[in-house]
């Protein structure tokens, strides 16, 4: 038997450069995106030979990953395989059914990690996680968790004990022990994966406007970028629908991202305003927006303050960990925080009191830039390649 069970080692003279790697991220777009970032940040660099990604199939996700494919080389092979867990219609799953999955699931992981030869396993987050690591650790191979979050997670409290390295975004989410030595133990803080896209230098005032006219709006005018996340955020729907028309009298712009199947819940569109599905190229708008109004999912904030656009961050209020409060809060005064519970006029408040302070939104963008470092697509996947490479054992 190889090093890494059943899957076994080849000779080193027939090993390609490329490392062969196995995500397994799915339900959300933000189990996704991290995992495309780093794909971004491997374009073009011969860093993978293989890439197996592990999902639950659900409409968010598929949207996530549409066009993945571009993210990698020509040579490099991909396949897509579903571990339908969860519920299309969204949510977590029930334990009972859960139970009645996981199995079947654990099998059908295992097979794909044997038949694509994979060299090392990376968990995103979600409860497609749980069948991939425990299948890794029946084959000996090397897995990795990414926390993005600022709290941990399901996936890292329950899987930790099972990986050689849990790779965290923020210092927050590290065992207080490993904190004083970060690279003692298994956890590393890496920071966000982000791809190059969002880590470009802003946008010279003159690239801004082009940038802004481009999208179909008026350059003399500031715009507004509203993200509800990969599902879409009622309460910003809601928001944008009754007074985006309160933004455009200030001379603003609003692009408005409505979530899937949900164009009915934006707002009549109009010269200075309009809502679409989906913002297909994110980085791009991100740096052509001088506000976003936006929730606290991760991989939305991390994007938000590479690109150094100050927000106003409605955090999702009924999650019982309070995760993104703790993103948005991680950022510190680069964004301003406002409770859904306040109401529409406190989020629409901040965010005009923002949009009439030029030097403040230079301030905010600022310290976001500072806030986040743009070197964790390249340590996630220095981590990976290390641990493809070392001897494993799980006894």
């Amino acid at each position: 038997m190889g090093e890494h069970g059943e899957a076994g080692a080849a000779p080193e003279s027939d090993r390609r450069v490329g490392l062969r790697l196995a995500l397994a991220g799915g339900g959300t777009g933000g189990h996704v995106v991290p995992g495309t970032h780093l794909l971004r940040h491997l374009k073009g660099s011969g860093g993978l030979d293989s890439l197996l990604w592990f999902g639950a199939g659900r409409t968010a996700e598929r949207r996530a990953l549409d066009g993945v494919e571009a993210h990698l080389d020509a040579e490099v092979s991909f396949t897509k395989v579903d571990l339908p867990l969860e519920s299309p219609a969204g949510g977590a799953p029930r334990l009972r059914d859960l139970a009645i999955r996981f199995a079947p699931a654990t099998r059908k992981a295992r097979a794909a990690l044997l038949a694509d030869k994979t060299e090392v396993v990376c968990g995103l987050g979600g409860f497609t996680c749980l069948p991939v690591v425990l299948a890794a650790r029946s084959l000996r191979l090397p897995t990795a968790l990414l926390e993005i979050n600022a709290v941990k997670g399901k996936a890292t409290r329950w899987l930790s004990p099972l990986c050689e390295r849990v790779l965290h975004a923020w210092p927050s989410t590290m065992p207080p022990a490993e904190r004083l030595d970060p690279d003692a133990g298994k956890h590393r803080v890496i920071g966000p994966p982000l791809g190059p896209a969002f880590t470009a230098p802003p946008l010279a005032e003159q690239a801004r406007r082009a940038a802004v006219e481009a999208l179909g709006f008026d350059s003399d005018r500031l715009l507004v970028l509203v993200l509800g996340g990969s599902q879409g955020a009622q309460a910003l729907n809601s928001l944008m629908r009754e007074r985006h028309a309160e933004f455009e009298e200030r001379g603003c712009a609003v692009l408005h991202q409505v979530g899937p199947g949900r164009l009915e819940e934006g707002g009549q569109a109009s010269r200075h305003y309009y809502a679409r599905e989906y913002v297909d190229d994110v980085a791009g708008t991100l740096r052509a927006a001088s506000l976003v109004i936006c929730r606290g999912g991760a991989s939305t904030l991390a994007e938000v303050a590479a690109a150094g656009t100050p927000a106003v961050v409605v955090p999702y209020p009924h999650h019982r960990d309070g995760h993104q409060r703790a993103n948005a809060e991680a950022l510190g005064n680069g964004v301003v925080l406002v409770e859904e519970s306040r109401g529409q006029t406190a989020i629409l408040n901040a965010a005009l009191d923002l949009l009439g302070q030029e030097s403040e939104l230079e301030r905010r963008g600022q310290t976001l830039r500072d806030a986040i470092p743009k070197t964790g697509a390249s340590r996630l996947f220095k981590e990976l390649s290390l641990l493809s490479t070392s001897r494993v054992s799980h006894d």
